[in-house]
């Protein structure tokens, strides 16, 4: 690693919030907290067994959910549930995801919805549990919602994946005269992106730029596992150290959602398979702003990490991102390492 890349990750990784139990302990306790304030039809509701279809099921659009949502949760319930989510997340993370939620008010007032529509709804937002919270057998949760979609699984006490990661937000930024107005949500995503595109010299921008087109969203979806046949874009390794700062930076910015124990978890891994190895690329407009022809995208891939960024659609004001973990996606690869074992 160049000297560099040591520098920079050292002190992202300084950085802490204050002491807390280990995650996995408190994520477990949260949830059985969770589970004993509900009844037994709302406990049958927001259980599944860990090996369903269900735990990978994942979607980021408004549909119908299985789960029980925040809607049909009393005021305890919802503290409870929110709690669990705090467990998951950094204050940056939290902040993110429930004003996500809270989103879902904007856009129906953008659109003109009655205060009672169900359609952009910020209760809609479904918790479930996969297994039961354990330090020897498999288990998971997950909250998902329209522009939101978080899971987390845990086997032998400790937390092995927490991806598929997606957040969004419509509008990227409120434009409507309203209490939100000026609101962007996923702010840096967007101008550490911008700002590392239009730092790239010509020969570099040849290299990073895929397209002058931006797609109509991300490429993977909603897909249960991703690989793109090679990486491509401009290596971290052939950008100068200004360069590298920013391409870090905005890395980091989407770990940082994470709560500390588990953004240094997934920091370590794309650390260890050669951050020189990270590659970013970009199509679309390059300059800041929305409206037709300002729509971009772009992508970070690594050996072990895929983050991919799309604002376009609404024009180029309504903004996707999501975190893939290469190796583990919902835990896949320790947990068929998990299974074998036990099979032997």
């Amino acid at each position: 690693m160049k000297p560099i890349l040591a520098v920079l990750v050292a002190s992202l990784l300084a950085f802490t919030f204050p002491k807390r139990p280990p995650v996995s302990k408190e994520m477990a306790a949260a949830v059985q907290n969770f589970l004993k304030t509900l009844d037994d039809a709302q406990r049958k509701q927001a259980m599944f067994p860990f090996d369903s279809d269900e735990r990978v099921n994942w979607h980021f659009v408004p549909r119908e959910r299985l789960g029980l949502p925040l809607k049909k949760m009393n005021s305890a319930q919802r503290q409870a549930a929110m709690a669990l989510l705090k467990t998951a997340l950094s204050e940056q993370g939290y902040a993110k995801a429930s004003t996500i939620m809270a989103n879902e008010n904007v856009l129906r007032a953008v659109e003109h919805r009655s205060d009672t529509d169900t359609y952009r709804d910020p209760e809609n937002y479904a918790f479930s549990v996969f297994g039961e919270p354990s330090e020897k057998e498999p288990w998971g949760w997950r909250v998902e919602g329209h522009h939101l979609s978080l899971q987390f699984s845990s086997l032998t006490g400790k937390i092995i994946a927490m991806t598929p990661t997606f957040m969004g937000s419509n509008p990227g930024i409120v434009q409507a005269d309203l209490p939100q107005k000026g609101q962007q949500i996923l702010k840096q995503e967007t101008q550490l992106a911008m700002a590392l595109v239009q730092s790239l010299t010509g020969e570099q921008l040849k290299k990073a730029l895929l397209n002058e087109a931006c797609p109509p969203d991300i490429f993977t979806g909603n897909s249960r596992k991703v690989s793109f046949e090679k990486q491509e874009g401009i290596k971290l390794s052939e950008m100068t150290e200004a360069q590298q700062k920013t391409f870090i930076s905005l890395v980091t910015n989407y770990l940082n959602n994470y709560q500390v124990t588990l953004k240094d978890q997934q920091m370590d891994k794309v650390t260890k398979a050669g951050l020189s190895n990270l590659t970013f690329a970009w199509s679309g407009d390059r300059q800041m702003g929305y409206g037709p022809g300002h729509g971009h995208y772009y992508r970070i891939h690594g050996p072990t990490i895929l983050i991919e960024y799309d604002n376009t659609q609404n024009n180029a004001n309504h903004v996707h991102t999501v975190v893939r973990d290469l190796t583990s996606d919902f835990g896949d690869d320790v947990l068929a390492e998990h299974y074998r074992s036990q099979h032997k």
